[in-house]
């Protein structure tokens, strides 16, 4: 009986957990992360207290956000690493972060700024690209991406396509997907013909 309490207590604290970390991503994408806490345990579901005492501060809350987001890019190099077929890994890659990056609205920028020394910034970015870095070799090697292709190709097409602006969250979903999908057909060799593909609405 013990146990079995002990277990929901622990599957509740989850999610309530999972409920506020949803919440808050969704209301910085949308309102900034000068949201008041009060206002995302309202969207979460669950009272201030129970906000408090898993994240007793605004920056605990927004540093949890961005390392979940931070883990679901890894997951995403570590997922095209995995692939046996490193052309199709490198694909996958550069269509999920461009489309992780479609939902992020400017939160990881924002984050950035208002708490510099949260974490090792440069640190995690230059793991990251080590990895794909060692992914792109391996394209190589199947002869499908260019020889010429270098990592500073990957970082300017990621500059680029945070630039999408569009009307609506999913227009810039729906944007983001073309862009991958023309970098993709850029970076291939020899270069594959561009797919028919509805216009974006703006």
């Amino acid at each position: 009986m013990t146990d079995r309490l002990s277990h929901s207590l622990r599957s509740d604290a989850r999610d309530n957990r999972a409920r506020v970390l949803d919440a808050a991503r969704a209301l910085f994408a949308t309102e900034g992360l000068n949201v008041p806490m009060r206002t995302i345990a309202r969207r979460a579901g669950v009272g201030p207290a129970t906000l408090y005492r898993r994240f007793p501060t605004k920056q605990t809350l927004v540093t949890e956000v961005f390392r979940d987001q931070a883990r679901a890019c890894h997951a995403i190099v570590d997922e095209g690493l995995a692939d046996p077929d490193p052309w199709h890994g490198f694909r996958l890659v550069i269509e999920k972060v461009c489309e992780l990056h479609a939902h992020d609205r400017g939160f990881t920028e924002a984050f950035r700024s208002a708490f510099p020394d949260a974490m090792d910034f440069a640190a995690d970015r230059a793991a990251t690209l080590r990895s794909v870095a060692r992914l792109a070799d391996r394209a190589k090697g199947t002869g499908r991406l260019r020889p010429d292709f270098v990592m500073d190709d990957l970082v300017l097409m990621l500059m680029a396509q945070r630039g999408i602006r569009t009307a609506s969250p999913a227009g810039r979903v729906a944007a983001s997907r073309r862009f991958a999908t023309l970098v993709i057909q850029a970076f291939q060799d020899p270069p594959a013909p561009v797919p028919s593909w509805p216009a974006a609405k703006p």
